[in-house]
C-alpha cells in the first residue's frame, strides 16, 4: 500500500490545521496497515519551489535555499514529534526529484501534452517581479467572494488565473498588479476529460466532498500552464529554455510528481533502485492520498492526468480529504496570523492528546470549530476518565493483587460476551479504518472501553479480592484482555501511549514504532529526511495475553489538563 500525504509548503512550521488534513491520518492509515501485516510506503516531503517561496525570502532579505533549509527543519521537527512514521519524508530539492521532474515533462512532451501558448502573466509594477497567484486577491468572478486568490476562490473552491479577478491587487495592499505577455508550456488537460470522468464516476466510495469537487472540475477543464517566469524551480528540460534563468516548471506541476521521485529517491537509499516500481507499476497496489479539501483537485484531476499521460503508472485509489479546521468561527491561516501551531501545542501537551482531538473532532466530513475547553474536555473526559481509568484500575488492581495475569477460573456468560464484543470490535475497527472513516473507528473503540468500565465498575474486583480471590482474578483476566484488544484498536491513533501501555502489559516488543531523521547523501551533497524501520506483523488479532505474564508496576496514560496557558489562549 502507497500512503501519500499532501506535500507540505515550505514557508513556516505546521498549524494544526495543516496536520488534521495530510499528516495525521496519512499515519493512522500507515500504523493499521503494518499492524495487520500490510507492506506500506508512507511517502512524501516539503514542496519548495514557488514564487510564494521567493517571495517571502526576498523579504527576508535572503537566498530561497536558506528560507526553505530553514523551514524544512521546522516542518520534520514538528512531524517527528507528532509521529508520523514517513518511510521517507524528503524534499522537492533534491537533484532526484529534479530528474523525476524532468523525466516525466519529457515524456509528456514527447507525446504532445504539452504545448507552447503565449497569455498574461502577472507582475509587481514597481519591481518587475513575478508575482506569485496566491498573493493576489480580488473579487471572484464566479461566486464574487472578495477575498479570492490569484489560484483559487476558497469560498467557491473554483480554480482561477489571476487575471481572472475582479479588481485584482496584491495582498494585503491596494498595489496594483500588471499583466504581459509571456510564453509558457501548457499541459493539455482536456485531451484526458472522458477518461478521468469515467474514472471519478467509478469511484461512489469517495467521500463526498471529493467526488463533488472533481466532477465540478473535470468539467470545465482547459490547457493549463505548466511554466512559471521564476528563477527559483526545476529548470524545462529543453533546448532555449533549460539555460534560461528566468523561466522554470511551475511548482503545482512539479510538487505532485514528488510522490513518485520520493517513492524513486526511498528505492535508491535501500541499494533497490527498482523497489518502488511494487507500488507504481502494480495493478495489486492500493494508493491513499490524504489532504485538506482544497488539494483535492491536484490529485483527482491533475496528477491523474500526468500519471495517464506518461503512463504504465497506478492512479489514486482513495483521495482522503478533510474539509477546513476552524478557530473561533474562522479558518486557521498562516498568512492571516490566525493559527494554532504544533510546536506550540507539543510544547506542553502529549502528541496523543493532540492526535486524538484532530481524530475524533476534526473536520473529517464537515467544517469543524477548534476550541480550547472542547480539547481539555476530551483530554479530560475521553482519554482519561474513559480509557485511561480502565486501564488504569485494571493494570493496578492486577499488579497489586497479583503481580502477573491472572489464572481464570470459569467464565460466565457475562464475561465470555464481553470478551466476544471487544473481540469483535478489531474486525469493525479496521472495516472503518479501511474506509478511512477515522471518527467511527475511533468512537466504536473509546465505547467499548466505556462498556468494559461499566463491566469492571459492576464486577469491583478490588472488593469482590476479599471474600473470592479466584472471581476477582477471572474479572481482571477479562478485563486484561479486553484492554489489550483496545490497545491494539488504539494504537494507529494513540502510539505513544499505546507503546507505553504494551510494555505495561508485559509485553518487551514494539508496536508503535517511531520516525526517525537521517541523512541521505546524494551527488556529493545530502539532506535530511525522515524515515524508520517500521515491522510489518499481522498484530491485528484477538489478545493472546497468556496467563502468569508477569505485570510491571502501571503508570497513568494521559495527564489532566487544566485550563489552556493564557500566551495560546
Amino acid at each position: 500500500m502507497l500512503i501519500a500525504p499532501a506535500w507540505p509548503y515550505a514557508n513556516g512550521p505546521r498549524h494544526i490545521g495543516h496536520v488534521v488534513g495530510f499528516a495525521v491520518p496519512a499515519d493512522v492509515l500507515a500504523r493499521f496497515e503494518r499492524l495487520r501485516g500490510s507492506r506500506v510506503l508512507m511517502a512524501s516531503g516539503t514542496d519548495e519551489h514557488g514564487t510564494p517561496i521567493t517571495y517571502e525570502a526576498d523579504r527576508q532579505g535572503i537566498e530561497p535555499k536558506e528560507f526553505v533549509d530553514h523551514n524544512n527543519a521546522l516542518i520534520v521537527d514538528d512531524l517527528v514529534r507528532l509521529g508520523m512514521t514517513y518511510d521517507i519524508f524528503t524534499r522537492t530539492t533534491t537533484a532526484n526529484h529534479y530528474r523525476v521532474t524532468q523525466d516525466l515533462f519529457l515524456k509528456l512532451y514527447e507525446k504532445n501534452y504539452l504545448v507552447k501558448r503565449k497569455q498574461m502573466g502577472a507582475f509587481d509594477a514597481a519591481t518587475g517581479r513575478t508575482l506569485p497567484d496566491r498573493y493576489i486577491e480580488g473579487r471572484c468572478p464566479i461566486c464574487g467572494y472578495m477575498e479570492a486568490r490569484g489560484d483559487q476562490c476558497d469560498n467557491c473552491g473554483n480554480q482561477l488565473d489571476p487575471i481572472d479577478l475582479i479588481n485584482p491587487h496584491q495582498r494585503g495592499s491596494d498595489a496594483p498588479v500588471e499583466f504581459r505577455e509571456t510564453e509558457h508550456f501548457f499541459f493539455d488537460l482536456p485531451a484526458f476529460g472522458d477518461q478521468l470522468r469515467a474514472w471519478i464516476e467509478r469511484h461512489h466510495d469517495w467521500r463526498t466532498n471529493v467526488r463533488k469537487y472533481s466532477l465540478e472540475f473535470v468539467a470545465k477543464l482547459k490547457p493549463r500552464a505548466i511554466t512559471r517566469d521564476l528563477d527559483w524551480g526545476v529548470p524545462v528540460p529543453l533546448p532555449g529554455w533549460e539555460d534560461n534563468p528566468h523561466k522554470k516548471i511551475y511548482v503545482w506541476f512539479d510538487a505532485v510528481m514528488g510522490y513518485l521521485s520520493a517513492s524513486i529517491e526511498w528505492a535508491i537509499q535501500r541499494g533497490e533502485p527498482d523497489a518502488w516500481r511494487v507500488w507504481w507499476e502494480n495493478p495489486d497496489s492500493r494508493h491513499y492520498y490524504t489532504m485538506g479539501k482544497d488539494n483535492i483537485t491536484f490529485h483527482t484531476v491533475i496528477w491523474p492526468a500526468i500519471l495517464l499521460g506518461v503512463g504504465g503508472l497506478h492512479l489514486p485509489d482513495e483521495i482522503v480529504a478533510s474539509e477546513h479546521l476552524h478557530m473561533e468561527g474562522k479558518r486557521l491561516s498562516t498568512s492571516r496570523g490566525h493559527v494554532v501551531y504544533v510546536r506550540d501545542m507539543l510544547e506542553r501537551y502529549d502528541p496523543d492528546a493532540l492526535r486524538y482531538y484532530l481524530m475524533i473532532a476534526g473536520p473529517e466530513n464537515q467544517d469543524t470549530d477548534f476550541t480550547w475547553a472542547e480539547f481539555i474536555r476530551r483530554n479530560n473526559d475521553e482519554l482519561v476518565a474513559t480509557w485511561g481509568n480502565l486501564v488504569h484500575r485494571t493494570l493496578v488492581n492486577a499488579h497489586r493483587n497479583f503481580g502477573s495475569v491472572p489464572e481464570p477460573g470459569d467464565l460466565t456468560v457475562g464475561d465470555r460476551t464481553l470478551i466476544e464484543e471487544v473481540e469483535t470490535s478489531l474486525d469493525d475497527v479496521a472495516q472503518q479504518l479501511q474506509e478511512a472513516r477515522f471518527q467511527n473507528a475511533l468512537k466504536h473503540a473509546m465505547g467499548i472501553a466505556a462498556k468494559v468500565n461499566v463491566y469492571l465498575g459492576t464486577e469491583q474486583p478490588w472488593h469482590t479480592i476479599k471474600s473470592d480471590r479466584q472471581r476477582a482474578g477471572t474479572v481482571l483476566y477479562v478485563a486484561l484482555r479486553c484492554v489489550d484488544n483496545l490497545k491494539t484498536m488504539l494504537t494507529p491513533f494513540l502510539p505513544f501511549s499505546s507503546q507505553r501501555l504494551h510494555a505495561m502489559l508485559g509485553y518487551d516488543d514494539v508496536i508503535a514504532p517511531q520516525p526517525i531523521v537521517r541523512q541521505f547523501a546524494e551527488d556529493a551533497a545530502s539532506h535530511t529526511v525522515i524515515t524508520g524501520d517500521y515491522e510489518a506483523v499481522d498484530r491485528w488479532r484477538p489478545s493472546d495475553l497468556t496467563p502468569g505474564r508477569k505485570l510491571p508496576a502501571p503508570e497513568p496514560l494521559f495527564k489532566r489538563l487544566d485550563d489552556v496557558p493564557e500566551e495560546l489562549a
